[in-house]
């Protein structure tokens, strides 16, 4: 059953960056839960020894103000960075197909603004993003692990974007595998 169009929980995404991993977890879910809004979805992960975390929370109008009034003086207070912006649904998405590309290259500052650079040029969209650098066991080479899920329109021909991409991938020297996206479990 579906709620009148005044009384549809509102969507806010917070972008925090602090140094304490659990701590700032604590902090932010413990809040979201306290002001009765729910955390849709999140991600954490560590940069050097940077935290980022990103929650998108529903709520009703009320008590996403109440959390958005509430967060300024609790990052001040607790000495982390804070990013606030409301979202909407994405409900209404055209049909797409989920893919994941893999990639693995020596390690050049180019390498992911051209890919990103690539997709954006056809019109496809990046759904996330995930990459690190380490250095190569044998030779100690830099190297580039890169894993993007995308969405492809539905009436793209996967032929001739597997082609596209193979011919970008061999210009670049890259290892690059992209296929369909599946559920862990």
């Amino acid at each position: 059953m579906s709620q009148p169009a005044g009384q549809k929980d509102q969507f806010l995404v917070i972008t925090a960056m602090g140094q304490e991993t659990t701590a700032l977890a604590t902090l932010l879910t413990r809040l979201c839960m306290e002001q009765r809004c729910l955390i849709v979805s999140s991600r954490m992960s560590r940069h050097g020894t940077s935290t980022a975390l990103v929650l998108q929370v529903s709520g009703n109008w009320d008590a996403l103000a109440r959390l958005e009034s509430l967060l300024p003086a609790l990052a001040r207070r607790e000495h982390f960075t804070l990013s606030m912006s409301r979202s909407q649904s994405l409900d209404e998405r055209p049909q797409a197909l989920p893919y994941n590309v893999f990639v693995t290259a020596a390690q050049r500052p180019e390498l992911i603004a051209e890919l990103c650079l690539f997709f954006q040029q056809l019109g496809i969209d990046i759904e996330e993003m995930f990459s690190f650098t380490y250095q190569a066991q044998h030779t100690g080479t830099p190297m580039l692990n890169l894993t993007l899920t995308i969405a492809i329109p539905g009436k793209m021909q996967l032929s001739w974007l597997r082609e596209q991409f193979l011919d970008f991938c061999d210009e670049l020297n890259l290892d690059a595998v992209i296929e369909p996206w599946r559920p862990l479990h």
